[in-house]
């Protein structure tokens, strides 16, 4: 039956020689400068990984109340996981006809239910799924499927439609609606991190990648311990000029995200021995020492690549799966019961692999791929409808059963607690949640009551005098304004870093050559907007 199937999908399958080449050519280096962008790059390295970091979303100002202390760790697994090998039907004769010489035998499976089993190489999930700590979606995916790796991964990444070219990723968006004084008075703690070799579009806002990187620890702690800022003004356009530049301004970028990050590392401790040769398990090791030492951030980035298994997908797939079942397993028993309820895990992949076998014995680009899901309090079970292979088509894979814009929305609501209305701004239209998929949280109501700008007042001792109050939950800049009632800037009032702490400024309007009538006051700090209004 393999032998039969007729691939049409040009760069998919290794025999379509140049334009699979071609197609895995696409990602130059001017596509990475123009996507991640100069405006706010840079890096951080910790142990041995790469650490980029990126600015909050709205979907963390729920984790800023106290009622939610929420994690999101996204596991990438880069290339196209092969779902069929990762989660078998048991028993399922269809499945060894199309795949004879690649399948996994029953006696080699470990069993999630008497219908699903999974590869003896990831047993180290056995005790996550048998404590309720496990969950697998069936054939994830989105309509008329891409099969090109760079554009699936941006239609993942922006959560758009097939036929969207959208430039912004969905955490971006999010960035882009809380953070809009990022640029003005940008945080200076990280509480979003991805840990990879470049920036991801996931995080891309319309005006800048909020990416952090410089090429070692000892060279951001110089920086960050100097003051030294590396000049870019005098450089020209040459090329060696325009790459120099672009280290300089990523580097100078770091600057600000050195003390809280080194002082969380330097806090927490692994306290687990982590797999060793294993890439994801050195990440899953960072981040476990990083949310340990209370650094503040929430959301949290790791890949594994080298899912694209075109040919001898017996020798490579079970290793990177049990990679990523070793590293996952070390990385739940680190944290304890402490964190486990509070972090969850989530994989994710462009596409998956076709229910074929082809003539290298891998697998080509396909449809639907499972989506898995870890942390405690989740339960375990299936979403989702496992792959028809009963009667294969030999020009296409069975069609999807769970939109992945379905388990963002879940993830977004429930776990972290956002808005109906802004999860559907954010993704663009409505997209159903998944009930039960996730323990549910309390929506949140929003930050501008509860955190930064907390009101104003008569000056208690001094006449004609407005006490104006805000807080700072972190160091960093922090600007006061006085705007008309159609929000044009009259006055600055404040402009200046301070340490977190209670203030207020006493507000003097004719000081400030301010007449009678109806203003609003906006405070910026943390990379967000609190605005009120004034009555003079």
């Amino acid at each position: 039956m393999c032998e039969k199937h007729i691939n049409i999908r040009q760069g998919a399958a290794l025999e379509h020689g140049e334009a699979h080449e071609q197609e895995h050519q696409l990602w130059s280096r001017r596509d990475f400068l123009s996507a991640t962008g100069i405006l706010g790059a840079g890096g951080l390295l910790l142990g041995k990984m790469g650490i980029r970091s990126f600015q909050p979303t709205p979907l963390m100002a729920a984790l800023a109340n106290g009622n939610s202390d929420r994690i999101l760790v996204l596991i990438r697994l880069d290339g196209g996981n092969d779902g069929l090998n990762t989660i078998i039907e048991r028993g399922n004769p269809f499945y060894y006809n199309l795949r004879p010489t690649i399948g996994i035998p029953d006696n080699q499976l470990w069993a999630l239910s008497p219908e699903y089993g999974m590869p003896q190489y990831t047993q180290a999930l056995e005790p996550l799924w048998q404590d309720g700590m496990m969950k697998v979606l069936f054939n994830v995916g989105y309509p008329n499927p891409n099969y090109s790796h760079f554009r699936s991964y941006d239609i993942v990444a922006s959560a758009s439609e097939s036929d969207q070219l959208v430039n912004t990723g969905w955490m971006g968006r999010f960035l882009d609606h809380e953070y809009a004084a990022f640029l003005q008075t940008p945080p200076t703690v990280p509480p979003a991190l991805q840990i990879g070799v470049q920036a991801d579009l996931i995080f891309k806002a319309d005006q800048a990648n909020m990416a952090l990187a410089v090429s070692s620890p000892q060279e951001f702690y110089q920086i960050a311990a100097t003051g030294q800022l590396y000049d870019t003004a005098s450089l020209g356009s040459s090329p060696r000029e325009l790459e120099l530049a672009y280290v300089r301004q990523t580097a100078n970028q770091a600057f600000r995200y050195a003390s809280t990050i080194k002082e969380s590392y330097s806090r927490g401790k692994n306290e687990v021995d982590y797999p060793t040769d294993n890439y994801l398990a050195e990440q899953m090791a960072i981040v476990a020492r990083l949310i340990k030492g209370n650094l503040g951030t929430r959301i949290f980035m790791v890949e594994i690549g080298g899912f694209d298994t075109h040919a001898t997908q017996a020798d490579r797939h079970p290793i990177l799966l049990n990679r990523l079942a070793t590293a996952v397993k070390a990385f739940y028993d680190d944290l304890g019961a402490t964190w486990k309820d509070k972090v969850l895990g989530m994989t994710f992949s462009e596409f998956g692999r076709t229910i074929y076998e082809n003539g290298s014995l891998g697998t080509d680009h396909g449809w639907g791929t499972p989506m898995m899901l870890f942390g405690g309090g989740l339960g375990n079970g299936f979403t989702g409808s496992y792959q028809d292979l009963s009667n294969p088509d030999p020009y296409t894979d069975p069609e999807f059963s769970v939109d992945f814009r379905s388990v963002y929305a879940t993830v977004l609501q429930d776990w972290m607690g956002t808005s109906p209305d802004l999860v559907n701004f954010v993704l663009g239209q409505q997209h159903d949640r998944i009930a039960g998929l996730v323990p549910a949280t309390t929506p949140n109501t929003g930050d501008n009551g509860k955190c930064a700008l907390l009101g104003h007042n008569p000056h208690p001792t001094l006449s004609s005098t407005v006490e104006i109050k805000y807080a700072m939950l972190q160091n960093g800049p922090v600007r006061l304004q006085i705007l008309d009632k159609n929000g044009n800037i009259l006055r600055t009032l404040v402009n200046e870093y301070r340490e977190k702490g209670s203030y207020s400024f006493p507000f003097r309007p004719s000081d400030w050559y301010i007449s009678p009538g109806e203003y609003q006051y906006r405070l910026m700090g943390g990379g967000q907007v609190f605005q009120r209004s004034l009555k003079v």
